[in-house]
């Protein structure tokens, strides 16, 4: 007997097919729902170990970096000093970072350990770079690489031991990473989709880039000239002519809100402390920071090693990834490639012109960036397969195969490369020549390190760099002082002014009265002036400019309450002199 089925069957039709390609929809449609969920998932996941361990490191280790610190006490001077307005976050970096903390440091108010401790820091850089992750996941999958394949070089790179520690402890590294990967993900789309939305979010997100580091005008520089050398030869090179003026206009898309943030940023700063690129001209700025610090060390080849090695044990699977799918890519006419190597080549190598040419300093972090390019470079390996959604294909859409077969070699190469950056990474941050900023992290676990260990003694300094300050802060709250009552400049003084639990005591540079009560602090009723040796960065002092010998004898203006010995690195000993009536 023929089996019964209780829908027309045309003649021909193969119903066993029918019943397969159903089966295929129900699985494309669970699977579809469970790709909208997976970037929450990873987001979630990663966000959360970021946070663990950045509040392990500060709450349990106390390890923090000054930067991040420093960006934590602009955001408390925004909104908490005794003279808070929104000028008073700086103009010597940019200032997404600080930004991105002021909800979080409006509670300090209420919890003052969101400041003492960098809290603030490190759940904006546990975002970020948990966006980050997700931005990589979204690279892979844009690629068309299956879920097993996605899944492993996400994991890895969440992994890594310097996205880890950057996404915990609060610096700019991962708020710029951030923007920069995704503005190379939706350029690698641009290159396949030729959808304008991809070009207009690409240029804000480089545009947010520059506001978190001027390091992003060199990735917006690279972006504009690649998107417009593609838009030109979209018509091979017989036409190119024709292309002109959508090459530039495609690049001024990508370039414009960068421009216009660099104008409003660099105008705003001319406007009120007078100077357009205080990073460079102000005594408070990198130029002067390197100049206090006794310049740059090493020579010009020396530098070039320490740049090329950086970025190699940063991303050690750039060494064959990056030439072979270059190979890859010519063969396969895929100018996707080309994103990754300029956009955060371009950060590179400013970082590296910058440390060669004596105008910046040897730090690991500032190779970062090595990192994600490695990732980009490990999935151009595998070819392109289905086409990503967009919102408008271009007139120049290339659509992709639908399937693509990944030949066995391809996925263990991927595999084994991804995961090789991890213990080579690794190990790079607890070398003190390589790390200098990281390597301490692998000496926290020894709070009593021997004497004959130089390394250990340095990285014992390093983890306890702000102990001094917050004691001092402590000092401070428990006199319960009037707004106002202590003066002092936060070349130094940023990590007291974060750890007090009282910070309208404190009368700082941001402060718009501040020269007026440095020329006369008895007259404004400050009691105490918090100094520092006027050497090395001393000598930006603000209270060391006026009164130059004020640590020494006090400057007849003031007599010696106390001092208090540093414990932490390249910190100062402070003195404390009560003002003279």
């Amino acid at each position: 007997m023929l089996a019964a089925h209780s829908e027309p069957v045309l003649l021909g039709e193969d119903i066993s097919r029918t019943e397969h390609a159903d089966h295929s929809s129900s699985r494309d449609r669970r699977d579809s729902h469970v790709s909208s969920r997976a970037p929450w998932i990873v987001f979630t996941a990663s966000l959360a170990g970021y946070v663990a361990i950045g509040l392990t490191l500060s709450l349990r280790f106390g390890y923090l970096l000054g930067d991040a610190l420093s960006r934590t006490s602009a955001a408390q001077s925004v909104l908490l000093s005794r003279d808070p307005h929104v000028s008073a976050i700086g103009f010597i970096f940019t200032p997404l970072t600080a930004l991105a903390q002021l909800p979080i440091v409006a509670l300090s108010s209420w919890w003052p350990a969101i400041t003492r401790w960098n809290i603030s820091g490190i759940l904006v850089s546990a975002a970020f770079m948990a966006g980050v992750v997700v931005m990589v996941y979204g690279i892979c999958r844009d690629r068309g690489l299956s879920t097993r394949y996605c899944t492993i070089v996400t994991v890895v790179f969440a992994i890594n031991p310097m996205i880890v520690f950057y996404g915990a402890n609060g610096m700019s590294e991962a708020v710029f990473l951030f923007f920069v990967c995704w503005a190379v993900r939706r350029l690698i789309r641009w290159v396949h989709t030729d959808d304008v939305h991809d070009l207009v979010v690409a240029g804000i997100a480089l545009a947010l880039a520059y506001l978190t580091r001027y390091d992003g005008v060199v990735a917006i520089a690279g972006a504009a000239v690649l998107v417009a050398a593609i838009t030109l030869m979209r018509r091979g090179r017989a036409q190119w002519r024709q292309m002109i003026r959508r090459a530039v206009l495609d690049g001024v898309l990508v370039a414009g809100p960068g421009f216009a943030a660099f104008v409003v940023w660099t105008g705003t700063s001319w406007l009120i402390t007078g100077e357009a690129l205080a990073q460079l001209s102000s005594g408070y700025g990198n130029a002067a920071i390197l100049a206090q610090s006794g310049g740059s060390t090493g020579t010009a080849l020396g530098n070039t090693v320490f740049a090329v090695t950086a970025i190699v044990v940063l991303g050690p699977a750039l060494l064959v990834a990056l030439p072979v799918s270059a190979v890859l890519a010519l063969r396969r006419r895929d100018l996707e490639f080309l994103v990754g190597p300029v956009v955060f080549g371009a950060v590179l190598a400013f970082q590296a012109v910058s440390f060669i040419g004596g105008s910046t300093f040897g730090f690991l972090r500032f190779y970062i960036c090595a990192i994600p390019l490695a990732v980009v470079a490990l999935v151009q390996l595998v070819p392109p397969r289905g086409n990503p959604h967009t919102r408008r294909e271009g007139a120049f859409h290339r659509p992709r195969p639908v399937r693509a077969m990944v030949p066995a070699g391809v996925g263990v190469g991927l595999v084994v490369l991804s995961v090789l950056a991890v213990p080579v990474t690794g190990w790079a941050m607890v070398q003190p020549k390589l790390a200098p900023q990281e390597y301490a992290l692998g000496y926290l676990l020894d709070p009593t390190p021997s004497a004959d260990d130089a390394d250990a003694v340095a990285a014992r300094t390093i983890i306890d760099s702000f102990a001094t300050e917050r004691e001092l802060a402590a000092y401070l709250d428990a006199q319960n002082l009037p707004e106002g009552s202590v003066l002092v400049d936060t070349v130094y003084g940023f990590a007291v002014v974060a750890a007090s639990s009282n910070p309208s005591q404190f009368v700082v540079p941001s402060d718009q009265d501040f020269t007026t009560i440095l020329n006369d602090p008895g007259a404004a009723g400050v009691k105490y002036l918090l100094t520092v040796p006027n050497t090395g960065r001393g000598e930006s002092d603000a209270v060391n400019r006026r009164y130059p010998t004020i640590y020494d004898n006090g400057a007849t203006i003031s007599t010696l309450a106390f001092e208090v010995p540093t414990t932490g690195a390249d910190q100062p000993n402070w003195r404390i002199y009560q003002v003279v009536d």
